[in-house]
């Protein structure tokens, strides 16, 4: 069985930290931190070493909106390891997110190369450079609202809002892809939610809930989340 740690042991500004070990730290990323340090102000993996007063090693990210579950290893020769299983996609990474348009497909396989467009925004194009691959189920919260459950195959930049963007379901305060309706939400509605992996020869199972945003903690959200539970165990659309 996976080794499952949801405690929230400590609290600052910048993050909640999950989980340590002598490979690495998991810390739960608030929406709205920077992931490195821009304009003076500082990211949330130098804001974790000061706060845990060692060294940190960053093998992944999340965008500026996106909260939830970071991988933090503590030396180099564990982010080069864990780097490895990210590449080649032996780690699960599950996320949610809401919308308020709803797609035409309940579940389904997003497939497309990601191209740089104007100003900070990407697109998806029928061609295979730079191919993201997305899949995702997706749930009424009522109200307009639709909670979908995504598992990105591929790790590229801004890939889940591109993806929810090709199929007409912006996220919900998204500053970029619902940019002219992005002032009627709280925050931007993407959290990294659940990550599963093997290290080690242990297997981990991480899953954080959303700390901040109306939608995210309406009872009906939370009440989906609790119905799923492991979001390994869904039917995920075959690649």
């Amino acid at each position: 069985m996976p080794v499952e740690n949801q405690t929230k042991i400590k609290e600052n500004s910048y993050f909640s930290l999950v989980a340590e070990n002598e490979f690495f730290v998991v810390i739960n990323k608030h929406a709205g931190i920077n992931f490195h340090t821009e304009d003076g102000d500082i990211g949330v993996v130098v804001a974790a070493e000061q706060y845990l007063k060692q060294k940190l090693f960053s093998v992944h990210r999340l965008d500026k909106m996106t909260s939830g579950i970071l991988l933090l290893a503590k030396s180099s020769q564990v982010a080069n390891g864990l780097s490895e299983l990210f590449k080649s996609q032996q780690i699960q990474k599950y996320y949610v997110a809401i919308s308020d348009k709803k797609p035409k497909k309940s579940q389904g396989l997003i497939k497309g190369g990601m191209e740089k467009s104007r100003r900070s925004m990407w697109k998806l194009t029928r061609g295979r450079d730079n191919l993201a691959i997305t899949q995702f189920f997706n749930y009424s919260l009522g109200d307009g609202k639709r909670l979908f459950i995504v598992k990105p195959k591929t790790g590229k930049t801004h890939q889940i809002r591109v993806a929810l963007k090709s199929i007409g379901s912006a996220i919900c305060g998204d500053p970029i892809y619902a940019a002219e309706e992005s002032y009627r939400y709280d925050r931007g509605y993407l959290h990294a939610y659940q990550i599963q992996f093997e290290y080690e020869k242990q297997l981990f199972n991480f899953k954080v809930m959303p700390e901040v945003g109306k939608l995210f903690l309406s009872e009906t959200c939370k009440e989906k989340l609790s119905s799923i539970d492991d979001c390994a165990l869904l039917s995920w659309p075959k690649v």
